[in-house]
């Protein structure tokens, strides 16, 4: 024994102390110590023994699963010397300080055994224990080999919770929303796998989770967490969240009409698009035509061009392998009808009646305008009588308010034609030196107007004419007549030729003047006065009958109170005829 002591450590033995070692005991009072340490950490065990006087050397030793010893470290109380045991695991990774601390750099997961801290004196043996605890913190969770969607109830793998490089080994729990999952059967299914690394003896935990998803998953988050136990208690770390695409069938079909369906006029393009709520969403849908009992084939977009009245009805959408679902809506395509009677250039004759006539044909109630040379009618024109000023440009104009760009429009050049009329009027001059003759002229075409004179005398002005308006002008001169004269106005347009003439007097001699023609103008004006003058006229009777009426209620109760006076009068009479005749008896 003591050679083989010899070999374990620099001095040799004695038969008592290799005897002591054999039999050494544990010191009282000292229980089993545990010193946690993180994995690659430096592992310090205190030797926990007060040191003796007579103290000979300090020896580390670790306990094998059979209970061998394995020496791995000597310290020498006197030469100060220290030695490290051949053990190829340690090499390089011991360090023994004088208060004889064991240190250990590097922890690894086969450094968790049961140390011995010994002092050894010439009588005795004293022993502390020490168990030391290694451990590893795995990697963060991770979710792997996902499902790329999941389909409703249907149980499907979801996914692989792994984390990696953990000791002691790690529990993994699955979270939806947050909320752990715990297995249920046929809609949660969770197997949980470890394994070791032989070389490392550090633990990969996987679980797997299978899982029946249903709508109220869409955008749900899917987490997963390791727990573990470090040197400082449990913890645990989570994986990122996964949220996945959940397919479910579709259960609802709808239609949409672009543009919407109020302001589809003839003309436009229609499109249809048919939606399904389902994901992925239907690619393919069979689209029903008004009158057509039979789908047409499509994606979910069809469509319409330059569609007509008749296209009006009601449009179908169904799901290609379940016709069942289906889907409608009423469309209808808005029109609109314009036909104006006459229309274009029409020529009439003054005096003739002209009936004129907009109708409008369209899908719903429609505005109607008149204009007249670009000016607002107040009703649409009728003509019993045709005036030269009725002549002029007319556009009947409807439009669908509701319906964007949907009006129509057509015009009618009216031309009223007359031969022409003549009537002349004179004229004395205040100053008796001079006399206006006008001749008024009416027609369209507009008539020339010539001016003839028989007799002797000058003309004094150029003709002098009025602007033509409404088919009406005049021409007139300014003569001083030495002799009675005829004066001759001749009218002529592509109809026909008029001739007037007027007897005028001698300047000597006085004559009655004729009325002058009234223009238009003027005669809107008197027109206007007119009214004036009839409302002036109708306020002042009806202010009159009102005065009447207060007066003779006034006069009425005037002879109401005479009567009453009257009568008091005539009593006083009567008693004064009495007292005359009372006093002639007495006398």
């Amino acid at each position: 024994m003591r050679r083989n002591m010899a070999t374990k450590a620099a001095p040799s033995c004695g038969l008592v102390f290799c005897l002591l070692i054999s039999a050494a005991v544990l010191r009282p009072g000292l229980g089993l110590y545990t010193v946690n340490s993180a994995y690659g950490d430096t592992i310090i065990m205190p030797c926990r023994l007060d040191v003796p006087q007579n103290l000979m050397f300090g020896k580390w030793k670790y306990e094998k699963p059979d209970g061998s010893p394995v020496f791995i470290a000597f310290r020498s109380s006197t030469k100060k010397s220290v030695h490290y045991d051949d053990v190829p695991e340690y090499k390089d990774r011991l360090s023994l300080s004088e208060n004889y601390t064991l240190s250990i750099s590097n922890a690894r997961i086969s450094d968790e055994k049961r140390f011995v801290c010994m002092l050894v004196t010439e009588d005795n043996v004293f022993e502390a224990p020490t168990i030391v605890k290694v451990f590893k913190q795995p990697s963060k969770p991770e979710i792997v080999s996902k499902a790329p969607f999941l389909e409703t109830e249907q149980l499907k793998k979801l996914g692989d919770c792994i984390s990696k490089d953990s000791y002691p080994e790690g529990n993994i729990t699955w979270y939806r929303s947050g909320q752990g999952l715990q297995p249920l059967e046929e809609a949660v299914v969770i197997i949980f796998k470890k394994e070791v690394d032989p070389v490392t003896q550090l633990y990969t935990m996987t679980s797997s989770l299978e899982y029946k998803t249903t709508k109220a998953d869409i955008q749900m988050p899917f987490t997963c967490s390791v727990t573990y136990y470090g040197p400082s208690g449990q913890k645990t770390l989570y994986s990122e969240q996964a949220v996945f695409d959940i397919h479910y069938p579709t259960e609802q079909v709808t239609i949409q009409v672009l543009p919407p369906k109020s302001a589809i006029k003839e003309g436009d393009n229609i499109t249809l698009k048919c939606l399904g709520n389902g994901n992925p969403p239907p690619k393919e849908f069979l689209f029903y035509l008004p009158g057509q009992p039979e789908g047409i084939r499509s994606s979910n977009n069809y469509t319409l061009t330059d569609v007509r009245r008749n296209a009006t009805g009601d449009y179908k959408c169904s799901l290609v392998d379940k016709k069942s679902m289906i889907a409608s809506t009423t469309i209808t395509v808005h029109y609109l009808d314009l036909s104006l009677n006459p229309s274009g250039e029409v020529t009439k004759q003054i005096g003739d009646a002209l009936p004129v006539s907009c109708t409008i044909s369209a899908s719903r109630n429609a505005t109607v305008v008149w204009m007249k040379d670009n000016t607002r009618l107040k009703s649409s024109p009728s003509f019993s009588s045709l005036q030269y000023q009725d002549a002029g440009n007319y556009v009947c104009e409807t439009a669908l308010q509701e319906v964007e760009g949907l009006k129509k429009r057509e015009s009618l050049t009216l031309i009223v034609e007359g031969k022409p009329q003549i009537k002349m009027t004179k004229k004395t001059d205040p100053s008796g030196l001079s006399k206006t003759v006008i001749c008024h002229v009416e027609g369209f075409p507009k008539p020339a107007i010539q001016w003839t004179i028989t007799g002797s005398g000058s003309v004094i002005n150029q003709t002098e004419e009025s602007p033509y308006i409404n088919g009406r002008y005049y021409s007139k001169i300014i003569i001083s007549p030495e002799e009675n004269v005829t004066l001759t106005c001749t009218a002529e347009n592509q109809l026909e030729r008029t001739v007037n003439s007027m007897n005028v007097s001698a300047i000597s001699i006085p004559e009655h003047d004729e009325a002058d023609e009234i223009s238009d103008e003027n005669r809107e004006k008197v027109n206007d006065q007119a009214k004036l003058i009839v409302g002036i006229v109708v306020g002042l009777l009806l202010a009159a009958l009102v005065a009447g009426v207060v007066y003779w209620l006034y006069m009425k109760k005037s002879k109401t109170a005479s009567k009453h006076v009257n009568k008091d009068l005539g009593n006083l009479e009567e008693n004064k005829k009495l007292e005359e005749n009372n006093h002639k008896t007495e006398a």
